[in-house]
């Protein structure tokens, strides 16, 4: 293994971002706190596209129900935000494995299509159920968690609410990061790999495909329910196109952006396409053109998406002279 190889690059990105609060400005934090809970999101799409092999375009039917879970129980009930916070990510998983009990049924894009059908339902609820959801207006003036806690460690007192939540929401999905390293480095996760590679190999050797297929997208969605709750508490707000087809679109451009070969290729491909959506827009209104022809050259220079390309290019590095 090469000494870049060795470097805990990840571990030095989070070191880096957790001083943000300190030599950032406002509008620093607010994009680096909207790039980790993406990352998250399709950290979790991975899990099924990466590392089982499903292509789901339903995933964000997940993320807008932990988001609502959260929202509701926080705003309307007074909950804390451990508890609804949990609760938003046991929620998504229930949902997750209710839907998936039919979607593992079906192969391919046969699987793809019951998972936009099922995702479509939940974004109707959300749009319909005004007594509960609030309907096509949604939830407004969702409250921050509270932390007045942090006072009490000297070095976090004069931080902005904006800073602190930043810093609680690269804590969790942080944690929820390395849950899901560690799922996929598992023997659970070399098993799913070993399903992606060849169903029916998996099959013959005594391996029952559907029941963990099931198991990974229960997973997936529950981590992409905790990535909602922390999405709908940072936009203050919660909204019925959180679990609409196009976001589900998004996280699936940013797995393929950064790379689904490598674990954290989709957090790459998610930071990548908030950058670019911010610098973009700014400069022209043609953001979908734009994001459409990096994509093509992107698939047609890099199939492997970023990290694939990076890997690549250390890779020629190690065998130049």
């Amino acid at each position: 293994m090469s000494a870049f190889a060795r470097v805990p690059w990840a571990v030095i990105v989070w070191l880096v971002l957790v001083t943000v609060p300190w030599w950032g400005s406002r509008f620093t934090t607010f994009l680096a706190t909207e790039i980790v809970i993406l990352a998250l999101f399709a950290l979790s799409l991975n899990l099924l596209l990466g590392t089982t092999g499903l292509v789901s375009f339903g995933h964000a039917a997940y993320f807008g129900i932990g988001a609502y879970v959260c929202a509701i129980l926080m705003k309307s009930h007074s909950v804390p935000f451990p508890i609804a916070f949990a609760t938003a990510g046991l929620g998504s998983g229930a949902v997750a494995a209710l839907f998936g009990f039919f979607c593992v049924r079906s192969t391919r894009i046969y699987f793809a299509m019951l998972t936009l059908a099922f995702a479509q339902i939940v974004w109707a609820v959300c749009f319909k159920w005004n007594a509960v959801t609030g309907g096509e207006q949604g939830l407004s003036n969702v409250p921050y968690p509270e932390l007045g806690w942090m006072d009490v460690l000297p070095l976090l007192e004069g931080l902005r609410v904006a800073d602190r939540y930043f810093l609680v929401v690269l804590v969790l999905a942080g944690a929820c990061a390395i849950a899901l390293r560690r799922i996929a480095a598992s023997p659970f996760g070399r098993v799913l790999t070993a399903i992606r590679e060849n169903p029916e190999r998996a099959e013959f050797v005594g391996l029952d495909v559907r029941r963990y297929q099931l198991a990974a997208f229960t997973l997936a969605g529950s981590f992409a329910g905790f990535a909602g709750a922390l999405f709908g508490l940072f936009n203050r707000g919660v909204f019925p196109d959180f679990a609409y087809w196009s976001k589900s679109a998004e996280v699936l451009i940013m797995a393929i952006l950064g790379g689904i070969g490598a674990f954290w290729g989709p957090a790459v491909g998610a930071a990548a396409l908030v950058l670019l959506n911010h610098q973009i827009t700014s400069l022209t209104r043609y953001w979908p053109m734009v994001l459409g022809i990096v994509l093509i050259v992107l698939l047609f220079v890099f199939p492997g998406g970023i990290a694939g390309a990076l890997g690549s290019l250390r890779s020629r590095w190690r065998r130049a002279p």
